[in-house]
């Protein structure tokens, strides 16, 4: 008896010992700790939150500094002229051929449309100043454009609306201070009284844009466009997609389902997932190494580029794609080699459809991705300046990356605004297909 009497007070040394010993919790002990575990939850909660929001208001910040910046472009000043086409100038043998009025110096009939509304002006200085209210190369084009449409005009004083100089422009929008020193900007004194002038006159006007998206690039500011930038991008990334689309889809639907598993494809895997990680300028370098220099491509065309992105946008989509197929479920890859569908028909029919939601939107961030890069591009010389719309992918083109960075490098005014005019309809294109990416997977997405 003495024995079984003892053997709970032994026990009593061990595990029930150990969890009886000491003073015994409180309920106020207890509340304590609650209120201590919900106040680092919630310190937690702060923290997150504060972090979305400065990130918020850090993008927030950035899109209200570009858009500011680049909303003006979109809007451009015009100037009306009396342009008198003189028969003499224009064509002094009377014939009206239209390739003696497309020869016409019309240069000469937009200087004296710019005389006669300041007839007071006689200098050679003045008279020089007066010819920089206007866009001397588009109003030129204008006049020889309204001729090649009526060549009955020939002889008669018509109005036209010209494009105005990139300062008359800049001071319109009110982008250059009056009251400031006439030494800290570029229009005289003088030049803004002539603009006061017109605007008086109504011969001032702002209208949309429409040579911003139809012409491209310029030296001339107003002239400046991205036309020229966008068909280059185009086929850039045509290219990038029917090279990297089928290449990387076949690479990951074999390292995914027929390659043996041993070193060498576990060193391949390690390759391609590294290789999504490496710096874009790195190829740059091998496309500079491989498609022009072993290759003999054309420079700054936009076939090169594009193969270019494509060894850029590999990566992404081989990954995407693997990770897509392995969120099939196994179950209907097994059901389907139950029924006796070979391997390449369970791929086909069940496992690619199944996948499709993965792979396009991991093909689209990877486009997305080759759309915004500028390094790479560099790297093959599509720095070029370049007048002419390309016409096809062996054309030389510039990219809308490259053109924001080689207008970004300009010292006039006008072309800061239209930097960032450029980088919010590269950014439009970007959450444009962002959210198709998006609405894609929405639209073939299936739940199990």
């Amino acid at each position: 008896m003495t024995e079984i009497a003892a053997s709970p007070a032994a026990a009593g040394g061990g595990r029930l010992g150990r969890l009886t010993a000491g003073p015994r919790p409180t309920f106020e002990d207890s509340d304590a700790l609650t209120r201590r575990r919900y106040a680092k939850e919630a310190r937690l909660k702060a923290l997150g939150m504060g972090a979305i929001g400065t990130a918020m208001a850090l993008l927030a910040l950035l899109l209200y500094s570009i858009v500011s910046q680049g909303y003006s472009a979109f809007w451009q000043t015009y100037v009306r002229l009396d342009v008198p086409l003189d028969a003499q100038v224009i064509d002094p043998q009377g014939t009206r051929d239209p390739a003696q009025i497309a020869r016409a110096d019309t240069g000469t009939l937009v200087s004296r449309a710019v005389y006669e509304l300041f007839p007071e002006v006689t200098d050679r200085q003045g008279r020089r100043l007066l010819r920089g209210i206007v866009s001397g190369p588009s109003a030129q084009a204008e006049v020889r454009r309204r001729l090649a449409e009526d060549p009955g005009l020939v002889g008669q004083t018509v109005p036209v609306w010209v494009l105005a100089d990139d300062e008359v422009d800049q001071f319109v929008k009110g982008k250059v201070d009056r009251e400031a020193a006439e030494a800290d900007r570029r229009l005289t004194d003088q030049a803004i009284g002539w603009i006061d002038r017109l605007r008086d006159q109504d011969r001032l006007e702002r209208r949309f844009n429409w040579p911003f998206f139809a012409t491209g690039d310029s030296r001339e500011p107003e002239l400046a466009g991205i036309r020229g930038a966008l068909m280059g991008s185009f086929y850039m990334m045509l290219v990038t997609l029917l090279v990297s689309v089928p290449v990387g889809i076949g690479a990951a639907v074999y390292l995914e389902e027929f390659a043996p598993k041993n070193r060498l494809t576990d060193l391949i895997e390690v390759n391609v997932n590294n290789l999504a990680a490496v710096p874009s300028i790195v190829f740059g370098l091998l496309g500079l190494a491989v498609f022009l220099n072993t290759f003999g491509m054309p420079r700054s065309a936009p076939l090169v580029g594009g193969l270019t992105l494509a060894l850029l946008v590999l990566p992404t989509i081989v990954v995407a794609t693997r990770a897509a197929f392995r969120a099939v479920p196994p179950s209907i890859r097994q059901a389907a080699l139950g029924i006796g569908a070979s391997k390449m028909q369970t791929i086909a029919h069940h496992i690619l459809p199944l996948a499709l939601p993965g792979i396009l939107t991991g093909t689209i961030i990877g486009m997305a991705h080759a759309l915004g890069e500028t390094a790479p591009l560099l790297m093959i010389g599509m720095k070029a300046f370049i007048v002419d719309v390309p016409g096809g992918p062996l054309d030389p083109a510039a990219a809308l990356p490259v053109q924001i960075y080689i207008w970004s490098d300009s010292p006039e005014r006008a072309f800061a605004e239209k930097t960032s005019a450029a980088i919010i309809v590269l950014l439009l294109f970007l959450v444009a297909m962002n959210a198709i990416a998006v609405l894609l997977r929405k639209r073939f997405e299936r739940r199990w």
